[in-house]
């Protein structure tokens, strides 16, 4: 598989469960992590939980583990408030970012230690822990300790050992926040691989937009224990509910503006339509993405380029503006050969509405 992307379709027989989280609200001491959170994960979704640290996506998913306990709300499984259930006596699997193997079982007994608590028969378990050390890429690893094995291949055994007890529910508390980008990548194609094949439902939690966006069927934004919005990736990105997700989900712009008749904003003289909520103005901050930002060389132009990055098909040009402010615009790299440090440019939006925001000094 190619891409963690590639694949966004529903499996024929989904087995996951449905996963819902009603009013939860949790506080620990003066500090507020969940706030009032409503949010339902379908049958065989992978839903990813993001937001910046302290948003309360990782007490969301203890809740539904069992491992904390809300002041009010509800956790719901399939329809059955599974709220006040013990922790052991929930359908669920997690893998935690520590991976939390256990250092003096071989990587078979790793994956098989669920089941022998639950005193599955001996042949069961040791076909079961084949079969999924098979699954997950392993099959000729099981002898081995945790610490003969790579990061990557450790959160593989733990990933395994999760999925060991047939769970209708799979957790994951930023599994791959500790490995390198290289194995990072390969892995969340793998989980995304293995989760669209098992059907099972998947609450996934982390802190890293592109991992969300590249693996989730829809991405919960969170925001100081609220939700902010709740979508596919494409939309999430394309039409933010609010300013904050907007300028948390991806790189935004933030452009000076006047509000105009007709549900109009000025900016960068241009009159663009607003999207969504008009607020008081006159004078307002306007959200542009730099792929929607056009740059050119040009000798009677108010913008001055400051600086590029080359990412290979696209450059980023940073230019300072007149009056202050910079802009970034993402183009293509034979587009922005010209706009070199000091150059003179002239810049055009893309004309499509923008989120506007009250203004720096409102």
């Amino acid at each position: 598989m190619s891409s963690a992307t590639a694949e966004r379709t529903r499996p024929a027989a989904a087995t996951g469960a449905r996963v819902e989280f009603r009013s939860l609200r949790r506080a620990f001491g003066p500090t507020t992590a969940l706030d009032g959170l409503d949010l339902t994960a379908e049958p065989g979704e992978l839903l990813a939980l993001l937001g910046p640290s302290g948003c309360g996506k990782t007490t969301a998913l203890r809740m539904v583990a069992g491992f904390e306990q809300p002041d009010s709300g509800e956790v719901l499984v399939d329809g059955e408030d599974i709220t006040r259930v013990p922790a052991n006596r929930r359908d669920a699997g997690m893998v935690f970012q520590s991976y939390s193997l256990f250092p003096n079982l071989t990587v078979r007994d790793n994956v098989s230690f669920g089941m022998r608590v639950r005193k599955v028969p001996a042949a069961r378990r040791q076909a079961r822990a084949a079969e999924l050390l098979e699954l997950v890429g392993l099959p000729r690893h099981g002898d081995r300790y945790p610490h003969q094995l790579s990061g990557g291949q450790q959160q593989r055994v733990a990933l395994a050992r999760a999925l060991a007890l047939e769970p209708r529910v799979l957790l994951l508390d930023e599994p791959l926040s500790a490995l390198d980008a290289k194995v990072r990548l390969s892995l969340r194609e793998e989980i995304r691989r293995l989760q669209l094949s098992l059907g099972i439902t998947t609450v996934f939690v982390t802190h890293d937009q592109e991992e969300a966006l590249s693996m989730a069927d829809r991405v919960a934004v969170l925001n100081a224990g609220r939700l902010e919005q709740c979508a596919a990736p494409a939309e999430l990105y394309a039409r933010p509910a609010t300013a904050f997700v907007a300028e948390f989900v991806g790189t935004m712009n933030r452009l000076p503006g006047r509000l105009a008749d007709g549900g109009l904003v000025v900016v960068a003289g241009q009159r663009l339509p607003v999207d969504g909520v008009v607020p008081d103005g006159p004078d307002v901050d306007v959200l542009v993405r730099p792929e929607n930002v056009t740059a050119e060389a040009d000798a009677e132009g108010a913008a001055t380029v400051v600086s590029s990055s080359f990412f290979g098909a696209v450059t980023r040009v940073h230019l300072d503006l007149p009056g202050g402010g910079t802009v970034k615009a993402d183009l293509s790299s034979r587009d922005a050969a010209d706009l070199v440090p000091g150059a003179r440019a002239s810049l055009r939006l893309a004309p499509q509405p923008v989120l506007v925001v009250p203004g720096a000094a409102a």
